[in-house]
């Protein structure tokens, strides 16, 4: 690749190279430069008119915005989806029982806890527990 480079560059030595080649060997090199060359220009073009139509979409976009009287931060805000309160958060516990010296805490969520529910089947009230 960088003798290529080197032979775009320098047209003194590209005629130097083609001078060890037959006459078939630089038909056929030409031949896939040209379509080389006719592939490039596509994706080129391709390339420019996907940035033109991106660009007019943004004119579009941009006469929107200016005509709705909003501007891109209250856009944003409105428009960026709200995470879940309490997902993958951890929450603060809302009961709290001794027992046999030992601390169990509970935030009063899900299952009741063998502990506790032990502690309410004795008759106490979750008021008598809870974490003030």
């Amino acid at each position: 690749m960088n003798l290529l480079l080197e032979l775009a560059g320098n047209k003194a030595k590209a005629r130097a190279a083609a001078k060890e080649l037959t006459v078939a060997q630089l038909e056929n090199l030409i031949a896939g430069f040209t379509k080389a060359l006719e592939k490039a220009r596509e994706e080129e073009a391709a390339r420019e008119e996907e940035l033109a139509l991106k660009s007019a979409r943004a004119e579009k976009i941009a006469t929107l915005i200016a005509e709705s009287g909003l501007t891109i931060e209250e856009i944003t805000e409105l428009t960026t989806p709200k995470a879940g309160a309490t997902k993958g958060k951890t929450v603060e516990a809302k009961y709290r029982l001794e027992e046999n010296g030992e601390v169990y805490e509970w935030t009063g969520r899900g299952r009741t806890p063998k502990v506790f529910q032990a502690y309410f089947d004795a008759g106490n009230s979750r008021e008598s527990v809870e974490i003030k």
